[in-house]
This record gives structure tokens, sequence and C-alpha cells, in this order.
């Protein structure tokens, strides 16, 4: 009789460690489905009077400042916000002391895709002299290309301003820029204008 009681004893208690190996598990995997919801789009670095710079063989390429930056680098897209604003200066080789910046109220940078984009007020000036003021920019670093589909006004070196109704694309370096819809005062006898090769 106490044979089979010391049985009945150990299968309860094998019963038992089982019923609660179950139940730690099951309560294990209800944690990681609910982890696998909690979002991942918080910033991991938090920079104040933030300034970076990009380099290319030595050569100072482009340097950017900032009041705040946020780094969101736990996310597959990983970008960086400038949400008080931001400047980005960028230079020519062949105007290494003369560079052109963007300056705009809110700022973010996809850095896979080395993709910018600027909103808020944005002013560029070019190393050239030439000023552009819009409400939003993108830039393309990849395919150094500018863009924008909001209204440009962009004020010449001899003073001239142009409203470009439909926006623009333009080489990041300014070299080439197509405006849409344009209209405004032009001085012609101060413009240069391209004669064709014959």
């Amino acid at each position: 009789m106490s044979l089979i009681s010391n049985i009945s004893y150990k299968n309860i208690a094998y019963l038992f460690s089982c019923a609660i190996f179950f139940v730690l598990i099951s309560c294990e995997e209800d944690l990681t489905k609910k982890n696998e919801n909690l979002s991942k789009n918080f910033p991991s670095q938090i920079i104040k009077n933030a300034k970076i710079i990009q380099r290319d063989s030595g050569f100072v390429k482009l340097r950017a400042t900032a009041p705040i930056i946020e780094k969101y680098e736990l996310i597959d897209s990983q970008y960086t916000v400038a949400r008080k604003g931001m400047k980005i200066e960028f230079f020519d080789k062949k105007k290494p002391k003369n560079p052109g910046n963007i300056t705009a109220k809110y700022a973010k940078i996809y850095d896979y895709k080395q993709f910018f984009e600027a909103r808020g007020n944005v002013k560029i000036l070019t190393s050239d002299g030439q000023r552009f003021a819009t409400q939003s920019v993108f830039w393309d670093q990849r395919k150094k290309r500018i863009y924008t589909r909001d209204t440009v006004y962009a004020t010449m070196e001899d003073g001239s301003t142009l409203v470009h109704a439909n926006g623009m694309t333009a080489k990041d370096d300014f070299s080439e820029y197509t405006f849409y819809n344009n209209s405004g005062d032009l001085d012609i006898s101060k413009t240069k204008i391209a004669e064709s090769k014959r």
C-alpha cells in the first residue's frame, strides 16, 4: 500500500512540474509576441549643439550644424532628424573657401539612401552667390540632384528676382538647373546668355 501511494505522489509531482514548465513556456511566448509589437522607432542618440563633418579623401565635403539632432538607428531604414532646424554648408573643390549652404527649420537625413529632406523656410545660397527660397527641398546625394515642387524665389547675382511657381530641379552644385512656370523681372543686359555652338 505504501508503494502505491509513493508512486502516485511521484506521478503527481511529475505532472505538477510539467504543468509549471508549460505555463512558463507559454508566458515566455506571450512576452515575445508582445515585444514584437512594441515600436523600435525612438532615438538611439540625441545630440545637442551638433556639428557633423563629412569628408571625401580628406576634403571636407559637407559641414552641418543643428541645435539638436536625433538619430534613429534601431530600425531598418536609419535616419537622422533635426526638428529645430539645421544649416548645411557644402564645399566645392574648385572654391573651397567659398561654400554654399542650405538652412531650414526642419531636416531629415536618410543615412542609407543618402537622401536629405529640408522643410520650412528653406534658403539656399550657392558658392556663386545665387539665392533660392522655398518651403521644401529634397537632395538625392547619390544622383547629385536637388529638387522641389514648391514655389521657388530665385535672386541672381545681378539682383534680379524670378518666381518659379512649380519648383525646380538642379545639380547639387547648381552648375545646371531647370525652373518650371517662371515669372519675374530679369535685366537682360546683366544676364549671361549661353550662345549655341555652330
